[in-house]
């Protein structure tokens, strides 16, 4: 399995830096995905929904460790890639 595209959309929020869609093999699309700025660095958080308990439960989500990390690492090498591509305005 392999992530061909990545499609970030920044956002300029103190947590939330920006949303995700990515495309598997190119035939398989999830969107939702979230970088979010915690407190031990950056992560991708998966597609949720609030629960009525108001806890959130994820829609899709590696099931392994090894698998999240390799996941996280393609975005967030893409998300540093576009950062980088920004034309900062002063």
């Amino acid at each position: 399995m392999k992530i061909t595209e990545v499609r970030i959309s920044l956002r300029d929020d103190e947590k939330l830096k920006a949303f995700v869609s990515i495309t598997l093999d190119n035939c398989f699309v999830i969107r939702g995905l979230k970088i979010i700025k915690g407190n031990r660095g950056m992560f991708v958080a998966m597609p949720s929904r609030k629960r009525p308990d108001g806890s959130f439960q994820d829609l899709a989500h590696p099931i392994n460790n090894e698998t999240r990390r390799w996941m996280e690492d393609v975005i967030l090498s893409q998300y540093q890639k576009e950062l980088e591509g920004q034309t900062l305005v002063t």
